[in-house]
């Protein structure tokens, strides 16, 4: 049985692995990828002693799947530095340590007292009732405006680049959603928790990880084990479906037929594929928006920074009123980022409140960039080393309506036997997301068609 993979991100590349581990898999795996590299937004870019991660910078090590899938292709994952827990909320012009404890969040400078003291009424706050809510409302409704603007605000730019006024609380933190409906209030929930397992947190825990040469070096192992199971270059634009099989239509006008297909590409390319195909699909998947932004790694000699870079680093609140989403203290996070006497910073840009300044040309990004490091953080020295990466469709937005959608999605998709659509557009945009999904997918086609 031919089964192909169309889409070489993380997805479609864990997907193949999961099919074919089992070495006595009857299943014939082809994994084509459009462009001359395979891995999505997972890419490495070691250049001139710096090591920057145009994408995805890391995992949180609290999910089985991931850490079994790396042990099982021998590589050795990176916890961060322990200064990576400190992270910063740039409020009222200044930078302002995130409190890691209910002690520590009182006798913090980021919240005003009746700031604080809103958000001890949330246990008393009732459950919410609608369908579905935005980010922005539920942080409202629960915690007060202050802690909307000051603290969930800045988290949903820096996870999804995105407006909390109009990303969907339960399908961007289901978590979140789950312990509100259960328990009706995060804090009660918290107690009950922490009685309950002895650990208290709404969040997912974990710590940050990578590898010493990189994100990259995970997806690097995947192409090692597939061979010749990927083709780059290999670019998918149609499908047809013909008998109890399909037909995968390529850029160069080559036809490739397949038992199975899984759609693994970003939303807005999958709605290309399959437009032809199954239009009302197609108009469904194209609901998913997303937005720009653009990576802007800087390098500087340490001695010219006087400004402390101990910790993660900072994001940025939209009421600040900034042009930066938030930069990251790169070198200072992982080591073998920077050269030796060099510190690593990677500012990002642009976002769904922000796209003219994500899409600004080099010099005038450069410019604002390393204005906004000036201001923030104090850093006035020229960099030594620049560079820019842009995504002009970064991450995938859940915005209301987007489990109602995934429905849709699902209930056209099980009218193809043989087809089936994963990737980060749907249920989780992280990569232990992606993992955890290709390992459920895979079971599903061995149960299903297989």
């Amino acid at each position: 049985m031919r089964l192909v993979i169309v889409g070489g991100g993380i997805s479609g590349l864990s997907l193949a692995y999961a099919l074919l581990e089992n070495k006595d898999t009857a299943l014939d795996v082809t994994v084509f990828e459009a462009e001359e590299r395979a891995g999505g937004k997972i890419y490495t870019d070691k250049t001139e002693g710096f090591l920057c991660e145009t994408g995805v910078n890391g995992f949180l090590d609290n999910k089985p799947k991931t850490l079994e899938l790396i042990a099982k292709l021998s590589l050795s994952p990176l916890r961060s530095n322990d200064s990576a827990r400190k992270r910063f909320i740039y409020s009222d012009k200044r930078l302002n340590l995130l409190p890691e404890s209910p002690p520590a969040f009182f006798r913090s400078g980021l919240m005003s007292f009746a700031g604080k003291l809103r958000i001890t009424l949330e246990p008393f706050i009732p459950k919410g009732t609608k369908h579905d809510e935005s980010l922005a409302d539920f942080a409202r409704r629960r915690l007060g405006k202050e802690a909307y603007e000051k603290l969930i605000d800045p988290m949903a730019s820096g996870i999804y680049a995105g407006d909390p006024e109009t990303l969907s609380l339960k399908s961007c933190f289901p978590r979140i959603y789950e312990l509100e409906q259960t328990y009706g209030s995060l804090i009660r929930a918290m107690f009950k928790l922490k009685k309950k397992t002895g650990k208290a947190t709404a969040g997912p825990g974990g710590t940050l990880t990578s590898f010493l040469d990189g994100m990259q070096t995970l997806t690097n192992a995947l192409k090692t084990f597939l061979r010749d199971a990927l083709k780059v270059k290999s670019k998918a634009v149609s499908l047809e479906k013909t008998g109890k099989g399909y037909i995968i239509h390529l850029a160069d006008g080559s036809k490739v037929e397949a038992d199975v297909v899984v759609i693994a590409v970003p939303a807005y390319q999958a709605a290309v594929i399959l437009r032809d195909f199954d239009k009302t699909l197609s108009q469904a998947i194209s609901e998913i928006p997303y937005p720009p932004v653009a990576v802007v790694c800087t390098g500087y000699k340490r001695q010219k920074v006087q400004a402390s870079l101990d910790g993660f680093g900072f994001l940025v609140p939209n009421r600040e009123g900034r042009k930066i989403l938030g930069t990251l203290f790169d070198s200072s996070i992982f080591p073998n980022r920077a050269p030796e006497d060099y510190v690593l910073l990677r500012t990002m840009v642009g976002g769904a409140r922000a796209f003219s300044v994500a899409n600004e040309e080099d010099n005038k990004l450069i410019d604002t960039v390393l204005s906004e490091i000036s201001d923030i953080i104090g850093i006035k020295a020229e960099p030594e080393f620049i560079r820019i990466y842009r995504h002009e469709r970064a991450i995938p937005q859940y915005t209301i309506g987007h489990q109602d959608r995934l429905e849709k999605i699902d209930e056209i998709v099980a009218r193809h036997k043989g087809l089936y659509i994963t990737g980060n557009a749907y249920r989780g945009i992280g990569v232990n997301d992606c993992i955890d999904n290709s390992y459920k997918l895979a079971e599903r086609i061995f149960e299903e068609v297989i």
